[in-house]
């Protein structure tokens, strides 16, 4: 389960030159809506004529988003994912085609990453006391961590045609790794279905933007700091975005302390252990956002250079990972972030 990140929209700055295009978004109104779900908020900022019904476009919104919790939540009993999660081993579960498609994502990270990625780890992060049920701070003993991973991994999960799937295994789906991801991808078409070209659509901390801005120009977006003393309004470093989803994961402000000794909520799925590094933050650059969320958490769990391998091998990808050593930052780039970064 991922904290919730602090990537949000920090504007643009000065324009020395105008493109040609963007004289034609200076007739257009930039129109902002926001509100709550998935335990955090969300914003959008779109360009449009000067006759559109935001009171409309809110319940569209908020109906849609209404939508993803009914199919994604692990509060909701009646949701999909929980009644996937209640679906006996070898049965055959057929789910709508968002459900699925989610899943296909998540089967691909989980491949690629060689299980970096896992969204079946929920038992060890109950375990640790970073689940849906806050439990007391403690390391938990081989047995129980033992048990847990018996009752991990994606693989187990098959998929069927005709949207079908069936778990081989007593597993427990937890997509809040992805489904923020997802919730902006499911806006971000939405406004697209309606000629919508020019919106920047973010939930707590995921962001699709496409388009440009009401200056003309690719949406400037902020990665704060990965600090737990500095406020979210503390820039590391300004990216510019155009059809671009971008996700950050971190560990700097979620963890506890024993002895010491800091826990970070991030499990390596593969130990049942804490991820054990230096590594603070990593942020993602992708096509959509359902896969850079997914991809920004596993980042923090492989090393550096397996990280940045897999990344400079996927088309369309690139990240900036964060370490900290003795108190200093320091950036890994893909191949070709710079290439988003403000001068």
């Amino acid at each position: 389960m991922k904290f919730i990140k602090s990537i949000f929209v920090y504007g643009v700055f000065i324009f020395l030159t105008l493109p040609p295009q963007g004289l034609a978004f200076q007739s257009k109104t930039e129109y902002t809506l926001s509100g709550q779900t998935m335990g955090t908020f969300y914003t959008i900022k779109f360009l449009a004529g000067k006759n559109e019904n935001l009171d409309s476009w809110q319940i569209r919104v908020d109906r849609c988003l209404q939508d993803i919790n009914k199919t994604f939540s692990m509060f909701d009993p009646e949701s999909r994912l929980s009644q996937f999660n209640r679906q006996e081993m070898g049965a055959e579960m057929k789910v709508p085609s968002d459900f699925y498609a989610v899943l296909s994502t998540a089967q691909r990270l989980y491949q690629i990453t060689h299980g970096a990625w896992d969204g079946t780890v929920k038992p060890l992060v109950d375990l640790w006391g970073f689940g849906t049920q806050k439990t007391e701070n403690r390391i938990p003993g081989p047995e129980e961590i033992r048990l847990a991973l018996s009752k991990t991994g994606f693989h187990h999960i098959r998929f069927l045609e005709n949207h079908t799937l069936v778990k081989d295994a007593d597993l427990t789906l937890d997509l809040g790794s992805i489904a923020k991801g997802y919730g902006v991808d499911a806006l971000a078409s939405l406004f697209r279905a309606t000629g919508i070209r020019d919106v920047l659509v973010e939930i707590g901390g995921e962001l699709s933007a496409a388009g440009i801005n009401k200056k003309g120009e690719p949406w400037s977006v902020g990665i704060s700091r990965p600090d737990k003393d500095n406020s979210k309004q503390d820039l590391y470093q300004i990216v510019r975005l155009s059809n671009q989803a971008i996700a950050t994961s971190g560990n700097y402000r979620n963890f506890f302390e024993i002895n010491g000794k800091t826990y970070s909520h991030i499990i390596h799925p593969k130990t049942g252990f804490p991820v054990d590094h230096h590594i603070v933050s990593a942020s993602v650059i992708a096509k959509d956002c359902t896969f850079a969320d997914g991809l920004a958490t596993a980042l923090m769990v492989m090393p550096v250079e397996e990280g940045l391998k897999l990344v400079n091998g996927l088309e369309g990808t690139e990240c900036l990972i964060v370490e900290k050593k003795e108190g200093v930052l320091e950036s890994h780039l893909s191949e070709n972030f710079h290439r988003f970064l403000t001068e």
